[in-house]
């Protein structure tokens, strides 16, 4: 598209968008195909739909969205939240390729009661309101499990998919099966179950579905002690029994608050591209449904837009009439008879919190799932929060660390481990024996090694790597600064861990001067970093422990020139230490070793008596 054909198609747009109203609606946006690519609520139309006009618009998705809109249309409305209903059910019907893509978890099983004459209650994962009255999904497997024992239990509900009709009842088509003879059905199939007090009992079946425990107990009280006036006492223990259940049943349930009825609770936790928004519906002071919704972020919509999204959805999946909705953050929306509430304290705060750890519990574990399939991904994950957390210039691909090991300045190393994704690359790992310091200096051991390895990489024309760290505090931060930015000067990153008063690493330090970057200890990023360190460290030591079992085991008889390891075997084996051939004779010498190599280890004691005299 040629600039003035843009400019032309963009006056045509914005024509349209001034003749719009400034009422509630929702808009649609299309490509030159005449395909639906978004769909939009506003309160106020004109304004909504003039923003994306607008020459400040910063975000470049929304600037690649507005390069594609060839057309638009709009619906108005009554109210806000008919604009909130219709942009949710057109979202579904034309899965739009730049609105936020809903996961809906059809995975997760629902109880359904059917619409038969008797009806039956059972779980399913298929949804189709034809078959019946559905309640869920159930995120959390065992409550629904727990829920449907509970009524079983109480109601005995039929399991046969027998399609039971009344005058096939009456004329005898059916049998009973094994479960009315262990009396886990009333038998309504050979009318020893009267119609209407099978369907009473469904009717109870589904209040406690609905969550509405409070109601069915003061019921069965109310009848259990008329049955009990009456001194109709057997049918008034069968009630109580029913009643002890579902006291039970409440008592194992999430009790939040008695004060707390009709409730829904909303929270938004997320991911950069995606979004889980979980939603908690409390009746009767206890949590009766829980359920996380999954988005995956197409324009870099904002957790409002979102959360908004997320109620039209919940009032439509779960035909929920609350009065009340607590969120996290106040919302530019208006739904009749319902108030948005964010708590600050109390109960309903302690709700919000739950929702909001149930949000993070489900985003951690669909992140497990992800990772498992593709391990690059925790990798990559690991790689970007410390980028972000460290506001370094790009991804830490390749980070290095180095540490020193010697005793009281002998037998001095270094090492110097490399990762590469996080993951340990054992190929690029480097030792060094110390040159140039005498005694036990950390600092100018740690230049010199530095010094060594950089100097190398950029005369080689090498990769460097994206971070160093150094397993030490300020002072090792600064030496190896000094060398990497004064001296060499190259651009890396450096970043420290410091340890504690019991030697156990509980900060990273970054920045010059250094300061302390807030990261949980217990976290899993910190938890890489302390291997990173722990690895430098073993190899140092490694190193070191080999270099003193060599010197251990280093005689003199290794210094002179011509004499061998066969031949030093054969000396020491005859004259036991190294003393003794020190003293030993040229013609005693010879006849172990001959001649020639006597003449070489009496010249070697010699010299070295010139030497020290």
């Amino acid at each position: 598209m040629t600039k003035e054909e843009n400019e032309k198609r963009l006056e045509r747009l914005k024509q349209i968008v001034g003749s719009m109203p400034e009422k509630p609606g929702s808009y649609q946006f299309y490509d030159k195909d005449g395909t639906i690519i978004y769909v939009g609520k506003a309160k106020r139309l004109k304004s909504r739909v003039s923003s994306y006009f607008h020459s400040e618009v910063d975000r470049y998705k929304t600037k690649v969205l507005v390069s594609k809109i060839e057309n638009l249309t709009y619906t108005v409305v009554n109210t806000e939240e008919d604009a909130l209903l219709l942009e949710n059910s057109l979202i579904k019907k034309y899965n739009p390729k730049y609105n936020v893509l809903l996961k809906d978890g059809k995975t997760y099983p629902s109880i359904c009661i059917t619409n038969e004459y008797f009806p039956r209650i059972f779980k399913t994962r298929q949804i189709n309101k034809k078959w019946g009255t559905y309640f869920g999904p159930y995120s959390h497997v065992p409550s629904m499990y727990a829920v449907l024992d509970l009524i079983k239990d109480l109601y005995h509900p039929r399991t046969c998919q027998q399609p039971l009709k009344m005058d096939e009842i009456e004329r005898g088509k059916y049998k009973v099966c094994l479960d009315y003879h262990i009396k886990k059905c009333g038998g309504p199939c050979i009318g020893k179950q009267s119609h209407e007090d099978y369907i009473k009992n469904i009717n109870q079946a589904k209040e406690i579905l609905k969550g509405n425990t409070r109601g069915i107990l003061r019921q069965m009280r109310e009848e259990m002690m008329a049955l009990a006036e009456d001194l109709k006492f057997e049918e008034a223990e069968a009630i109580k029994k029913k009643y002890e259940l579902i006291l039970g049943f409440c008592a194992k349930s999430e009790v939040v608050s008695h004060t707390i009825d009709n409730v829904d609770v909303m929270s938004i936790t997320n991911d950069g591209a995606t979004a889980f928004i979980n939603y908690i519906h409390v009746s009767n002071g206890c949590i009766n449904q829980s359920f996380t919704f999954e988005y995956k972020k197409k324009l870099e919509e904002t957790d409002e837009e979102l959360l908004s999204l997320g109620i039209a959805e919940m009032r439509e999946r779960f035909k929920s009439h609350s009065k009340e909705i607590i969120l996290p953050m106040a919302l530019d929306i208006e739904l009749e008879g319902v108030t948005i509430t964010v708590p600050q304290r109390g109960d309903k705060k302690t709700l919000l919190d739950l929702s909001i750890m149930n949000g993070k519990q489900y985003k951690f574990d669909r992140l497990k799932q992800k990772e498992k399939l593709n391990p690059e991904q925790k990798s990559v994950r690991l790689m970007t929060e410390l980028q972000q957390l460290l506001k370094l210039p790009r991804l830490p691909y390749q980070i290095e660390c180095f540490d020193n090991s010697n005793i009281s300045g002998t037998n001095a190393v270094a090492a110097c481990v490399v990762f590469k994704k996080m993951k340990p690359s054992k190929n690029d790992y480097r030792k060094y024996n110390i040159k140039s310091v005498v005694g036990p200096d950390d600092y100018a051991s740690m230049k010199e090694v530095v010094r060594r390895r950089y100097e190398r990489l950029r005369d080689e024309n090498e990769r460097m790597p994206d971070l160093i760290i150094t397993d030490g505090g300020k002072g090792q931060m600064e030496v190896v600064r000094e060398v990497i930015e004064d001296e060499l000067k190259l651009n890396i990153p450096i970043a420290g861990l410091a340890k504690d008063s019991r030697h156990r690493t509980n900060e990273l330090l970054y920045g010059f001067p250094a300061v302390t970057i807030g990261i949980k200890t217990d976290s899993e990023l910190f938890h890489v970093l302390t291997r990173i360190q722990d690895e430098v460290h073993r190899f140092a030591i490694t190193f070191h422990r080999d270099k003193r079992s060599k010197a251990a085991l280093h005689s003199e008889l290794d210094d002179i020139k011509g004499i061998g390891p066969k031949t030093k075997e054969t000396l020491l084996k005859l004259f036991k230490s190294v003393k003794n051939i020190r003293e030993a004779s040229l013609e005693e010498l010879g006849k172990a070793v001959g001649e020639s190599k006597a003449k070489l280890i009496m010249e070697y004691f010699e010299n070295k008596k010139v030497v020290n005299s």
